[in-house]
């Protein structure tokens, strides 16, 4: 194993703890593929975003063989963190809040790797619940929610599990964060990493094999029952879906036609359930290569966006919609609107003092 990286100095002095343009908030979330930080300074519509990285690690890569982090994935994970740590120090960030997810969850070795992060980078990553994931997650797309519509079913497909949560649109929304309740909420245990090694795609995609991953998804969500209340909503085409992950941006890519990704094209727009039918039937029609080859898929998702389109197909089945609204947002945004209203530290406040495992950072890391 190569050295471990020396861990940046990120302590700030209080004369640099704000940017000409106001004070720099970090949120940062390592999943089980990816690894996402934005910074963002307050602004009268929410927030500023000052600079984005993301940076495709596969965290949980093996995971679901082993029950364990592989040395390579914690290498590259722990690479993509150092340069997080180095982007939150420059940008003199005042409050930073890091969380983990599903791969450190599930974990045997979790607990250890978010030790270790934290002497190497100076990063205290929280292992937040899979509650908390999927509330944070609708926090982050509020601003995508149609308020015409009855109800909206938010799905978060991640490498490792899948967050749903049921929106009910059709009251007065809480008065504290403009948040509309939440109905029911599920987590599985499937996303596009686990999902893809469960389902290995050999030299090309099948629609035998691809009819089995949506089968294998229907069976984990079929059982759940909470949302039921909402159920003739849908059945009367009152409810729309909002969709986040790489996998489903990576679908609206290619729905428009896209040359290069562009967020600013895919974030908000509507596909309908044919148009998504068609973006994963043209997915099944490409070998990997071919994929790989895509501007707005790439080689790092080429072989996890077809278990995406699978997971998205599922839903879609189950809790039929006319309309999905394609959100490149969710859990980052959402940690961002939290710290910036301080409902974190109130929270905290509330709780007494955690473990330094799942501790929240209130200032970048020392």
């Amino acid at each position: 194993m190569s050295e471990a990286p020396r861990a940046p100095d990120t302590r700030l002095r209080a004369r640099d703890r704000t940017t000409r343009d106001g004070p720099c908030y970090a949120a940062l979330d390592l999943g089980t593929n990816n690894c996402r930080l934005l910074i963002a300074t307050p602004s009268a519509g929410g927030f500023r975003v000052v600079e984005a990285y993301s940076r495709i690690v596969r965290l949980g890569e093996g995971l679901s063989q082993t029950g364990r982090l592989s040395d390579a994935a914690m290498d590259r994970a722990l690479a993509a963190l150092a340069v997080s740590a180095e982007k939150v120090r420059r940008r003199r960030v005042v409050k930073l809040r890091a969380v983990a997810t599903q791969a450190c969850r599930s974990a045997a070795n979790g607990e250890a790797f978010v030790a270790r992060v934290a002497q190497e980078t100076g990063l205290n990553l929280q292992v937040i619940t899979p509650h908390e994931e999927a509330r944070l997650s609708v926090a982050g797309c509020l601003g995508l929610l149609d308020r015409e519509a009855q109800a909206a079913l938010v799905v978060d497909v991640g490498g490792g599990s899948t967050e749903m949560s049921w929106v009910d649109l059709s009251g007065p929304t809480q008065a504290a964060d403009k948040t509309p309740p939440i109905k029911a909420w599920l987590s599985i245990p499937i996303g596009v990493v686990t999902l893809a090694e469960r389902f290995p795609e050999g030299d090309a995609p099948t629609d035998r094999w691809f009819r089995a991953m949506v089968e294998a998804v229907k069976a984990e969500i079929g059982a759940f029952r909470r949302a039921e209340s909402l159920r003739s909503v849908f059945e009367a085409d009152g409810a729309h879906l909002v969709g986040t992950s790489g996998a489903i941006t990576s679908l609206a890519g290619l729905h428009l036609g896209l040359e290069r990704y562009d967020r600013s094209r895919v974030d908000g727009i509507w596909m309908t359930r044919s148009d998504c039918d068609r973006a994963a039937d043209m997915l099944l029609a490409l070998t990997p290569a071919e994929r790989a080859r895509q501007p707005c898929i790439g080689p790092d998702r080429a072989d996890l966006v077809l278990a995406g389109a699978a997971i998205l197909q599922a839903v879609q089945e189950l809790w039929p919609c006319s309309r999905v609204r394609v959100a490149d947002r969710g859990l980052r945004e959402g940690v961002l609107i939290s710290l910036m209203s301080d409902k974190g530290g109130r929270r905290r406040r509330r709780r007494g003092p955690r473990r330094r495992r799942t501790g929240e950072n209130t200032k970048a890391p020392a």
